[in-house]
């Protein structure tokens, strides 16, 4: 059995939407006080190119199974999986658990947004109005929903209230995105080899250049209001101040780190744990002494490409190539 649930309510309810930190997954990222570098992988039911964990508030983690067109929800106490079917097509991305425990998900194959209750099994689909492929989703400390639309050219946010979706025109194929602490809405725009910026509250929009083969790929939000961005083209980790919108320093991640960063989150004591998808292990950031510590993970061929930090501090990551779920600690 895993760490009591009751530790993740404390930092997850303490902290709230507004400071969730980490990638903006609504449950607020805690801190292991020492890195023990112990992993457990459990295997998936369905290991149909499953991908993208993400908290809940009430300590378990959902993941998209894309190809097998489902949510699965792992029971971080009894260690046991539950899934449910989607709508034909969807496809499911990204995803994250809101407040009330209600999963909102990315449906990359038919162009929508879905509602899923764990508690009856409903799901509601909201259409996107320009339609297309939606990919990553956050959201931010209004309760809004923010989403890419990766070939789509575009970022949707979805009001959770009244189920309407506004787009912003974002070229450069957008993929990860979070939001920093003035509400200001990050973008990796992967093909464009810059990070997009969308201002919500004056609708103002701009560009951050991060060099040629670059390609930006996810991006992180710290607890001292700094972004960190994983650079896929070249395997370096770049740390961002959004306040004067500039790249302060990059990075290349150890050999062990692999070529090709990939997955970025924070947690709670400013740690950055980044991921190169062509390796099998985990690489963890230390700003103060600009120090990695390179973590190798118990099977082979993972494929990670989203990873998060829960409420306790556990690190969590999905193999979408091996069809494995796992947690550092």
């Amino acid at each position: 059995m895993l760490t009591a649930r009751a530790c993740i309510l404390v930092f997850a309810f303490a902290a709230g939407t507004a400071l969730a930190g980490g990638s903006n997954y609504g449950v607020a990222p805690g801190a292991l006080k020492q890195i023990a570098g112990q992993a457990r992988e459990w295997p998936v039911p369905t290991p149909s190119f499953a991908r993208d964990p993400a908290p809940a508030p009430d300590g378990n983690i959902y993941i998209a199974v894309m190809h097998g067109n489902r949510i699965a929800r792992f029971d971080t106490a009894a260690e046991k999986f539950t899934e449910w079917e989607l709508p034909p097509g969807a496809k499911p991305h990204g995803l994250l658990v809101d407040e009330a425990g209600i999963v909102w998900y990315t449906g990359n194959g038919n162009g929508t947004v879905g509602r899923l209750d764990p508690k009856t099994g409903n799901v509601t689909e909201y259409r996107v109005p320009g339609g297309g492929d939606p990919h990553t989703i956050v959201i931010d400390a209004k309760g809004k929903l923010w989403f890419s639309i990766q070939s789509g050219q575009r970022v949707g946010r979805l009001d959770r209230a009244s189920g309407r979706i506004d787009e912003f025109p974002m070229s450069g194929n957008p993929y990860g995105l979070a939001i920093d602490r003035d509400g200001i809405v990050w973008v990796c725009r992967l093909a464009g080899d810059a990070l997009g910026w969308i201002d919500p509250a004056s609708g103002k929009t701009g560009e951050l250049a991060t060099g040629p083969g670059s390609l930006p790929r996810r991006i992180a939000t710290a607890p001292d209001g700094s972004l960190w961005v994983a650079y896929f083209g070249n395997g370096k980790l770049a740390k961002l101040d959004p306040k004067a919108k500039r790249i302060v320093k990059t990075w290349a991640l150890p050999k062990a780190g692999g070529e090709r960063a990939y997955a970025v989150t924070t947690d709670a004591a400013g740690r950055i744990w980044i991921n190169g998808i062509d390796t099998d292990t985990v690489s963890v950031f230390d700003p103060a002494k600009e120090e990695f510590r390179v973590v190798s993970l118990p099977s082979t061929n993972l494929g990670i490409r989203k990873a998060i930090i829960d409420g306790a501090g556990r690190y969590w990551y999905m193999g979408s190539h091996n069809g494995r779920l796992g947690m550092v600690r």
